[in-house]
């Protein structure tokens, strides 16, 4: 992909970033309702970055317009979350359908059905790892965060097993170490609810940087 092209996409996850805040408050518990002209100077150097992140290191898999198609949708749930502690099944249905149709018309215009399957077993097995999580004794995980779980697992199985296995780890480490370290500042108490879907989503683009 050529210097102007990465320029392009990083422009293009900038101009998400201006839609996300106003967008996600369609989705936010009233109470709890975010200011759009603050959360812009935030949000478009992040959505930038993770545009430009995925077309530097995605860009000669032909799934790129997929997964640019996934991040924007997952800035928007990152914003809900961080908000009010929710991911609305409609934003969590909106990225899985996305990915699974995207990957599905790549796969069979790439003929490669073997990626194919390997993004759906990669759902499979993050959305079972994580009602196990749920399950435990315990356990803060949401279902919410399952189904994220689950969705995410599509493009990280398209990556390969190496890519889902970060993908899998990875967000838990960095909510673990997140959840720490506000505990050492006292900026959090033991029974404080803290949003995992942020900690998801950015372990899954990590995992998509490194593989």
């Amino acid at each position: 992909m050529s210097a102007a092209a990465l320029v392009g996409v990083a422009l293009l996850g900038g101009l998400v970033g201006v839609v996300v805040p106003p967008l996600a408050l369609r989705f936010t518990d009233p109470p709890a309702r975010p200011r759009p002209r603050r959360g812009v100077w935030v949000w478009l150097p992040v959505s930038a970055a993770v545009f430009g992140g995925l077309a530097v290191t995605r860009s000669d898999d032909p799934a790129l317009p997929v997964f640019l198609l996934v991040a924007a949708v997952g800035l928007v749930l990152a914003r809900v979350d961080l908000a009010c502690l929710r991911l609305p099944d409609p934003l969590v249905l909106t990225a899985g359908l996305v990915a699974l149709a995207g990957l599905t018309a790549v796969a069979l215009l790439a003929d490669e059905p073997a990626r194919l399957l390997g993004a759906l077993t990669g759902a499979t097995v993050a959305g079972a790892a994580h009602v196990l999580l749920a399950l435990l004794p315990g356990s803060r995980l949401g279902f919410g965060d399952v189904k994220l779980a689950a969705a995410l697992g599509l493009p990280l199985g398209w990556l390969g097993r190496d890519a889902l296995l970060v993908g899998l780890l990875l967000p838990h480490l960095l909510h673990g170490t997140l959840v720490v370290g506000l505990l050492a500042a006292r900026r959090v108490r033991r029974d404080t609810l803290l949003p995992l879907g942020p900690a998801l989503l950015a372990g899954a683009w990590l995992a998509a940087l490194l593989d």
